[in-house]
């Protein structure tokens, strides 16, 4: 019986001459990685035809074996894209499956293909190029959302909100200039986007196993051949490195943080308590008992997965802590928690950036927010200083304006003239133009500030240099 549940669990391999016995199908699926990297094979493909080129280049490879080869991928290629090619969990992964189909087509000249290379710096090779795609994606997307936030942004520089510190309401601000705070977040998210894909960008191809090759490869070829700006320096980081996946989970990792900062507002925003925004009703869905909901599912989700992109950030952290140089099995972990993270971010960036642009402000209720809570208090502390009071006795003065305030149910502006003189004599009829919100937001009129000239020039800025990439 045991000996019958062998023969049943056993299969052979393409590296098995070393083997003895064949492995268990139990340990085949649970070693194989094909069900998840079969996402790269076009860029395994393309490794594949960089490398052959190469290969002949050097006198390797014929050309006629060349040839066959080219010819080879491209059948494989077309039966992938259209859907009958025939993975096997038994070929382990990606790189073995197209590999065995391409000898199952064209012979002795397929078994020549990996001369000077190992999978190793195969899989090295295909993530970066992978990745590398995925961030150009992605930076697409990144910059969709960017440009639906400054028009935004732009079209209500005017728009009086209040702004908020501790979730109380502090000053008053335009609109425009809050969503522009979520653009210098997002500019950032960019720059270091960037600055991944520029570090990650050296072909490990060459590296074979851990040792480099003895056969007279030409790495410069195979790395300009794939769009790389150079090879990497020393084959033993380059079969083993995964710091170009971890940076990117990083950066991922904090534009969903940002991303969901975003998030946090649009659903307080939303809310009938705030009722500042309304959402279309395309990134909404209702309640299956409470018929008056309109629940913002877009933000609430994307608030949420972003914990899980943080989870893949510390797996990819956790499975590189202790890795000994070169290769490890472990790496094949590195490519679901890489894969997801992707798609994750590619899927909210999507859904941003078709929503944003589409947000309808509710000006006048942003408006009546403003008036209420004190938020020209610090103005009328600005305004007792340009008479002549040192800054923390002007504090003094307008907090007990403010404590009269909370007590009468009165702001600062529909206090009477004699009411704010009982607290500083000094206050004239002209404190009224500061008191006024369109007046706060005016005064604010430097670089960086509130004052809607500030916001209209900066929301020009930034859709010039978004525009310029």
């Amino acid at each position: 019986m045991s000996n019958e549940r062998d023969n049943n669990n056993q299969t052979s391999t393409l590296w098995g001459g070393r083997f003895s016995e064949a492995t268990d199908s139990f340990v085949q699926r649970f070693t194989a990685s094909v069900n998840f990297d079969q996402r790269m094979a076009g860029e395994d493909i393309a490794g594949s035809r960089a490398h052959a080129d190469m290969l002949c280049a050097v006198g390797v490879l014929s050309a006629d074996e060349l040839s066959e080869i080219h010819q080879g991928l491209n059948q494989v290629e077309q039966e992938i894209a259209d859907g009958s090619f025939a993975w096997s969990i038994e070929l382990e992964d990606v790189h073995m499956n197209i590999e065995a189909r391409l000898t199952e087509l064209i012979g002795v000249s397929g078994k020549k293909l990996h001369t000077g290379r190992s999978r190793n710096d195969q899989v090295a090779t295909d993530i970066r190029l992978y990745l590398r795609g995925a961030i150009d994606q992605i930076a697409l997307e990144l910059s969709r959302l960017q440009k639906g936030t400054i028009g935004l942004a732009a079209d209500n520089a005017h728009t009086v909100m209040p702004g908020f510190t501790h979730l109380q309401t502090a000053q008053p601000v335009s609109f425009g200039h809050h969503l522009l705070a979520w653009n210098e977040m997002l500019q950032r998210d960019y720059s270091r986007l960037l600055d991944c894909r520029e570090r990650m960008n050296q072909s490990p191809l060459g590296a074979a196993a851990l040792a480099g090759t003895t056969y007279p490869i030409d790495r410069a070829q195979t790395a300009a051949a794939l769009g790389f700006t150079k090879p990497t320096e020393n084959s033993l980081d380059s079969v083993s490195d995964r710091d170009f996946a971890i940076e990117f989970c990083s950066f991922a990792a904090l534009l969903m943080t940002h991303m969901s900062r975003m998030s946090e507002e649009l659903v307080l925003w939303a809310s009938a308590q705030f009722n500042f925004i309304e959402l279309p009703d395309r990134f909404c869905t209702g309640s299956s008992i409470m018929p008056q909901k309109k629940n913002p599912d877009v933000p609430e989700l994307v608030r949420g997965k972003v914990g899980r992109v943080n989870g893949h950030l510390i797996s990819l952290l956790t499975l590189m802590k202790s890795q000994p140089l070169a290769y490890n099995k472990d790496n094949q972990e590195d490519k679901e928690p890489l894969f997801d993270t992707i798609d994750t971010v590619l899927d909210c960036l999507r859904a941003f950036a078709d929503m944003v642009p589409a947000i309808k402000p509710r000006a006048e209720q942003m408006r009546k927010a403003a008036s209420s809570g004190f938020s020209t208090a610090t103005d009328l502390a600005d305004y007792l200083v340009g008479l002549g009071l040192p800054f923390r006795d002007a504090h003094e003065v307008v907090g007990k304006a403010v404590a009269h305030g909370v007590e009468t149910g009165l702001d600062l502006a529909d206090m009477e003239l004699r009411t704010l003189q009982t607290f500083y004599p000094g206050i004239t009829q002209d404190v009224f133009d500061v008191l006024t919100l369109e007046g706060s937001i005016a005064a604010r009129d430097h670089l960086g500030g509130t004052a809607p000239t500030q916001v209209s020039a900066a929301a020009a800025r930034a859709l010039a240099l978004v525009n310029s990439r």
